[in-house]
């Protein structure tokens, strides 16, 4: 009888880098849109409206983003959208977990009754991408913007 081979495991595969994955919004941008570049041709990301340049994709439900002057200016998800920044913070998050991570100064809502507030970073007026949570009359986050100024938040005609 001879003895039995003794099995040995195989190693097991390294895991993949982190980074961003499809469906992480960063202040770079979100799959492959790029905050401050053209909308990459055969994108999936199409025109949606005619007043101004607002796109989405079959690919995000519930987000969109604004382009002006052929440069991507914004990327917005809302609620219902499964994407999300890297710290797991998306639309319905409550506020209490934004402050966990971001210490934005908070503004009035223009549109919303108080306690609506947008929570900004305070690199928003440099014109570099930046990261804006509105705060819905819930508490809770109703849409995060990332993107340049003036179109972080809203833009008179757009949505």
């Amino acid at each position: 009888m001879t003895p039995a081979t003794p099995v040995v495991p195989e190693k097991a595969a390294p895991a993949p880098a982190p980074g961003p994955s499809a469906t992480t919004l960063t202040l770079a941008g979100l799959g492959d849109l790029r905050i401050g570049q053209a909308v990459p041709a055969g994108s999936r990301w199409a025109q949606i409206s005619e007043g101004c340049h607002v796109l989405s994709s079959p690919d995000y439900p519930d987000a969109y983003a604004i382009v002006e002057g052929g440069t991507l200016r914004r990327i917005s998800i809302s609620k219902g959208s499964r994407v999300k920044l890297a710290e797991g913070i998306g639309p319905g998050a409550s506020e209490a977990v934004v402050k966990q991570y971001f210490s934005f100064k908070a503004t009035p809502h223009k549109y919303g009754d108080p306690p609506a507030k947008y929570l900004t970073a305070p690199n928003a007026a440099s014109g570099a991408s930046a990261l804006r949570f509105e705060i819905g009359s819930d508490g809770t986050v109703s849409q995060i913007h990332v993107g340049t100024m003036p179109v972080l938040g809203y833009v008179e005609g757009c949505a």
